[in-house]
């Protein structure tokens, strides 16, 4: 049993007057937890116990956590803001040096920093006071607020680890990161943002989950099925899900903004544009795909110079490219209403959705050229 079982009391600096402690929990705190476990995000994300009840609350606040502490086999505090509980972190002792961070926030705090704060404490008190070398992270794939806050801490991304961690009775696939004690406690890479931009009519905006229909209806669309052979074929809810994933996947690696487009004055996805393959500061491709719901109105021509504007003036970029199957003559004229210039043609380069293959013709615009025309 550990000499010293009681858990420190940490506060940071205060922001806006108001610090964030981490303590040892108190009886207190189970109506805290208690109203975290109900939340449908932390049942889907944490191993919490469905159904929770008030008795599940008081044995996690008044045995477990005091438990980890006198066998010196997890140091878990509770987190408290404003007076009031806000969730609960921890490092399960992996002995060795190595530690396991875990958290859970209570749903009043989300999006307001504190849990980051509180972390940054308990990282620091780790690596200074139990001497740890290594923290490792795990998460359940999917669970995008874990891997954003565990991305601003410092961690890296190693990869994910199919059926890994259990969860009531299945394995899930989970992504797990690790930070070092000597690493710096701020991003190791870029995670792109896809801010909303309105223009003309046109908004671009991040996708949500009310998208899922109308993403199956796009994907699925015979003239996006035929020309954009990379599409899932005969799309359901399913690979309108992992569509999703992949865009935030591509976010998080910094390799491409993709936004669903909607009219100004209504939310319906009407189709979808991108910069692909984005080198910081340098170039990107961009690309679009339009629901059949929106076609020849205009619609993605818009949203596609709205991508392109942001591209020049927000991101800086150096050049667009753009590529259009020669046949696919909807396609090129939405490059060539934005004034890029062709650059040349590869031969039977891409394939149709029926497997035919068809010639592939190249677009640029240089961000000089953007800018002349902008005059």
């Amino acid at each position: 049993m550990s000499a010293h079982p009681t858990p420190p009391t940490l506060t940071d600096d205060p922001v806006d007057g108001r610090g964030v402690t981490i303590r040892g929990h108190l009886p207190g705190d189970a109506q805290g937890s208690f109203e975290q476990s109900q939340d449908p995000a932390s049942q889907a994300w944490t191993t919490v116990p469905v159904p929770y009840s008030m008795d599940d609350a008081r044995l996690f606040v008044g045995e477990i956590m005091p438990r980890g502490w006198a066998f010196d086999s997890e140091w878990g505090f509770a987190v408290e803001y404003d007076g009031r509980y806000a969730g609960t972190v921890s490092l399960r002792n992996e002995g060795q040096g190595r530690g396991e961070i875990a958290y859970g926030s209570h749903p009043w705090v989300r999006g307001t920093g504190v849990m980051e704060r509180a972390l940054r404490l308990l990282l620091d008190w780790g690596f200074a006071q139990r001497d740890l070398q290594t923290v490792i992270w795990w998460a359940h794939r999917g669970n995008w607020a874990s891997r954003r806050l565990a991305w601003r801490l410092g961690f890296s991304v190693e990869g994910t680890v199919r059926r890994w961690t259990p969860q009531r009775g299945e394995l899930i696939d989970s992504w797990v990161g690790t930070l070092l004690r000597d690493d710096p406690r701020e991003p190791r890479s870029t995670w792109l943002e896809n801010p909303v931009v309105e223009g003309e009519g046109v908004r671009l905006r991040p996708f949500t989950d009310a998208d899922l229909p109308r993403l199956v209806g796009g994907l699925g669309d015979p003239d996006t099925q035929y020309w954009l052979a990379f599409m899932p074929r005969d799309p359901g809810e399913t690979e309108a899900r992992q569509y999703l994933a992949t865009v935030q996947e591509r976010l998080a690696t910094a390799h491409t903004i993709t936004w669903a487009f909607s009219a100004t004055d209504a939310d319906e996805l009407l189709g979808v544009v991108g910069l692909y393959q984005l080198v910081e500061g340098r170039e990107a491709e961009v690309g679009y795909w339009t629901h059949p719901a929106a076609r020849g109105r205009g619609l993605t021509t818009r949203a596609t110079g709205l991508a392109i504007r942001h591209a020049f003036e927000s991101l800086g970029l150096d050049r667009l490219s753009g590529h259009a199957s020669v046949p696919n003559v909807a396609s090129r004229r939405i490059l060539e209403a934005h004034g890029m210039h062709p650059t040349g043609v590869q031969r039977r380069a891409a394939r149709t959705g029926d497997g035919s293959l068809v010639d592939l013709a190249g677009y640029d615009l240089l961000a000089e050229e953007f800018a002349t025309s902008r005059r």
